[in-house]
């Protein structure tokens, strides 16, 4: 494959299927700092395996594998940076008045969905794109049946959290 032809597939992909990589960025990039780094690197190995793409799988799973391997492999290296250092992005709404949510709902899974293990994570963003537990599990290397434990779990610990909102009134 020519650079140019890889170049081509690379943006054709990038445009059509960013929305997978913003998804995976979020849930594992902490402030907007990290999400440019985070992103910056996923696409750099998006454009690296553009070569390597065999057509044995959608492109979207190709990108997911890409974009979750990367962003596990990133957070364990900026897991080691981080010791000691407090993040002022997560601070930020205490110094500042916040008047205009887009959705609080979508802000508070996110945030929940920051709270999960790396596996747990990754199953959840590819649930919540419709990715069926086969497709789940050709991604993440873990079995099907596996996947559903995993997914069964999340949803009753997402309710957990979900009911201590709402009894305590927040």
């Amino acid at each position: 494959m020519t650079e140019q032809k890889q170049t081509d597939v690379f943006h054709y992909w990038l445009e059509n299927h960013k929305a997978i990589l913003f998804k995976v960025v979020r849930a594992y990039g902490f402030n907007q700092e990290d999400q440019e780094d985070l992103f910056q690197e996923i696409a750099v190995q998006v454009w690296r395996s553009v070569s390597k793409f065999r057509n044995d799988c959608a492109v979207t799973t190709w990108m997911y594998r890409i974009a979750l391997n990367t962003a596990l492999k990133w957070s364990s290296k900026e897991r080691k940076h981080q010791v000691g250092r407090e993040d002022l992005d997560q601070k930020a709404h205490v110094l500042i008045e916040q008047k205009d949510f887009a959705d609080e709902r979508l802000d508070w899974l996110y945030e929940q969905i920051s709270h999960l293990d790396k596996v747990e994570r990754s199953l959840c963003l590819l649930l919540l794109d419709g990715f069926s537990y086969k497709e789940m599990s050709k991604i993440t290397g873990i079995s099907e049946s596996y996947v559903g434990v995993r997914i069964n779990r999340i949803k009753k610990h997402l309710s957990k959290q979900s009911e201590k909102i709402r009894q305590n009134g927040i």
